[in-house]
């Protein structure tokens, strides 16, 4: 586990699938805003779960993100697209409603920066975001990183094209 100060970074439990499926795949409207593919039903215990963790693959590292005190399942968190030969990768995050507005993102971004550039050596670190996602580009940038564009219109989400915005922070710039 890779600790932060509210949460730790922890390999994806089998327990926490089913809770990560139902409580984030299933919000279609949320689910949309997360990923640009689109939602599909898919059935409780689907193989083809995106919380499902098949193989360690170098292209992606998913976990779960546990508060520190409780050990409660607060979310899931990636790094994904991670390109060992530029050294860089993506950053996502998603929290479960009940654990929103309590601080826990802006910890779980910077403990996936420790593990981005301290243990998988990469250069730099991305993030993107819907623009009226005001809770993940603060959380971002109170880790370090730096707006560095908007794709105008670039995401279809829940019937409308919604303008994304692009944080980076490089491994130079970021503080442990």
């Amino acid at each position: 586990m890779i600790r932060g100060d509210k949460v730790g970074l922890r390999a994806r439990h089998e327990t926490d699938i089913p809770v990560l499926h139902a409580v984030l795949y299933d919000d279609v409207a949320t689910r949309s805003r997360q990923d640009p593919r689109p939602w599909y039903p898919l059935p409780p215990g689907s193989a083809h779960s995106p919380y499902v963790v098949a193989e360690p693959s170098d292209e992606a590292a998913p976990f779960s993100v546990v508060e520190l005190d409780s050990q409660e399942l607060v979310g899931a968190a990636s790094l994904w697209g991670i390109d060992a030969h530029n050294r860089t990768a993506h950053l996502g995050i998603s929290v479960l409603p009940e654990f929103r507005g309590r601080g826990f993102s802006s910890d779980i971004v910077r403990v996936l920066c420790e593990y981005g550039f301290a243990v998988r050596g990469l250069q730099r670190l991305q993030v993107e975001t819907m623009a009226d996602n005001a809770p993940m580009i603060a959380a971002a940038k109170r880790a370090g990183f730096t707006i560095e564009g908007t794709l105008r219109r670039s995401a279809w989400v829940y019937g409308a094209f919604v303008d994304q915005v692009i944080l980076g922070l490089l491994a130079h710039e970021w503080t442990p």
